[in-house]
């Protein structure tokens, strides 16, 4: 009994320290929940993106590359510009004085012109610039050295090659200057910031190294051993041959016959040996070419004689070109300074193209339909040769054409006289279609047959054709016998235009300096005496 109260005390000692400890560590516990702790400091959460318009705007995404193209057209452009203004060098190649030339191209490639007679292509390199080669003029003092010393030709190719490479050399610098300039000058000027400007430049230059690059890669020299002749040259390789008489002749010949034209007709004056005609001074004179066929040589011979005879108008009856192509308009530009109005009918070697052209230079009048025209006191009509034969692609229509179309040109003459307005002179290249016209108009001018012929017909107009005033054209350089050059001087009479005279002049022709005048009379007005010539 004695340990019961024992055990009782210890079991109540138990209890109540574990009354007192149980809280105690309850609230540790709780407290050490509670506690503020020591945390780390939060970091900055990242900022929203900003908002991308080109997420909701395709446009906008492809404005970068907007911005880019248009630096590149500025770019190309401003090059382009600047090789048309200074890209290009003048240079002597052997006996030839040249313009060489850069331009944008697809093809590439090589291109010789050689006025008036065409040009060559050559297939020399693929790269986006051709290669333009002008060929100006020959000069006669080192054209007549090589002829003089034939021993000099051996080493022409020798001289030429350094003559290239030398031009070519000089190109290449201009060219980079060109293009720099150009492009840098645009792009100033559309940006007007000296980055963007100077970023053309460079890009402008770094394009040129990239076509001389492609140049150099796929230089191919053996293209000159398969050119393409286009013009001229393309119907007449046989000149292309014999370049070495036109060296010699050529030049020579269009100034020489000019200088002679002008002495012949100085002494024609002062002869007395011809009939007793004398033109008086307000005689009308008229200057009657044909058949030109793009010999420039004819240009100068006009000249002389508007000046010498001191002519009030020029009538060309047409076949001034040979193919009647674009290319060709340019032979026309010299008409506007020939000192006379230059009265113009269609030719079958003479396009609308070539018509139009001509219709448009100043002092030049051009007939066709049967129109009527007043030059220098002259009522003219005249009509278009209907057949353009260079044309291979139509049928020739032949004679018949020729007939309706001198019908037309009489029916208009006709409806002039019952209107009041008769016409002194019928102009029509083919002198079949001028024969319709007989006695409708006291005289008609033809050509087209390359000889001179003047007859009566039965009504009484006086029919005149006129022979070649180019010597038959650049086909007679490499002619055996070169044809003459003809043109003839008519003198009308101021009050009743009537025919009073003529002179007909002959020119010896390609190498062949000699001159021809001689003087004829219709019937009604000649005292007797034939035709004279006056042959210097």
């Amino acid at each position: 009994m004695a340990r019961e109260p024992l055990r009782l005390l210890r079991a109540t000692a138990q209890r109540a320290r574990t009354a007192v400890v149980l809280p105690h560590r309850r609230f540790r516990r709780i407290h050490r929940f509670r506690r503020p702790s020591r945390k780390p400091s939060p970091r900055p959460s990242p900022k929203p993106p900003a908002f991308d318009p080109t997420a909701l705007d395709p446009a906008a995404r492809a404005r970068p590359l907007v911005r880019a193209s248009g630096l590149a057209a500025v770019t190309v452009l401003g090059a382009w510009i600047g090789l048309l203004v200074v890209g290009s060098v003048h240079i002597s190649v052997g006996p030839m004085d040249t313009r060489m030339a850069l331009r944008p191209s697809l093809t590439g490639g090589t291109k010789i012109n050689v006025a008036p007679l065409g040009a060559l292509e050559l297939n020399s390199h693929h790269a986006p610039l051709r290669l333009d080669v002008d060929v100006d003029r020959l000069d006669p003092i080192r054209s007549q050295a090589l002829v003089d010393h034939p021993e000099r030709l051996s080493g022409l190719q020798d001289e030429v090659a350094s003559d290239v490479t030398r031009g070519t050399l000089g190109l290449a610098v201009r060219s980079c200057v060109a293009v720099v300039f150009g492009a840098t000058a645009l792009g100033l000027a559309v940006y007007r910031r000296p980055r963007r400007a100077l970023t053309a430049g460079g890009l402008a230059l770094t394009l040129l190294a990239a076509s001389g690059s492609a140049v150099y890669a796929t230089w191919n020299p053996k293209s000159v051993l398969e050119p393409r002749y286009s013009g001229l040259l393309s119907s007449a390789p046989s000149v292309v041959g014999n370049a070495r008489s036109i060296v010699t002749d050529f030049d020579v010949y269009q100034r020489e016959l000019a200088r002679l034209v002008t002495n012949v007709t100085q002494l024609y004056e002062a002869t007395s040996t011809l009939p007793a005609y004398q033109p008086d001074p307000t005689t009308m004179r008229v200057l009657h070419i044909s058949d030109v066929h793009l010999n420039p040589a004819a240009w100068h011979i006009v000249e002389s004689l508007v000046r010498q005879y001191k002519v009030n108008v020029i009538i060309d009856t047409g076949d001034t070109m040979d193919h009647g192509t674009s290319a060709e308009n340019g032979f026309l530009d010299p008409v506007s300074d020939l000192g006379a109005p230059y009265v113009w009918v269609r030719g079958n070697h003479d396009s609308a193209s070539t018509q139009r052209y001509l219709a448009k230079r100043k002092g030049a009048h051009v007939v066709d339909n049967g129109e009527v025209i007043n030059v220098a006191g002259l009522r003219i009509a005249g009509i278009g040769d209907p057949q353009f034969t260079p044309d291979r692609s139509a049928a020739a229509a032949g004679d018949a054409a020729e007939h309706s179309a001198g019908r037309l040109l009489a029916e208009a003459i006709r409806d002039g006289k019952a209107a009041g307005t008769p016409v002194d002179i019928a102009l029509a290249h083919n002198p079949i279609a001028a024969r319709e016209t007989d006695g409708t108009v006291p005289l008609a001018l033809t050509g087209h047959v390359h000889h001179r012929r003047t007859e009566v017909l039965p009504g009484g107009t006086r029919l005149m054709t006129e022979g070649s005033t180019g010597g038959s054209g650049l086909r007679a350089v490499d002619d055996g016998t070169p044809d003459t050059v003809q043109a003839s001087v008519l003198y009308l009479d101021r009050d009743t235009r009537r025919l009073q005279a003529w002179d007909e002049i002959d020119l010896g022709g390609l190498g062949l300096a000699k001159a021809e005048v001689s003087r004829h009379l219709p019937a009604e007005n000649r005292p007797g005496a034939t035709p004279t010539p006056t042959t210097p």
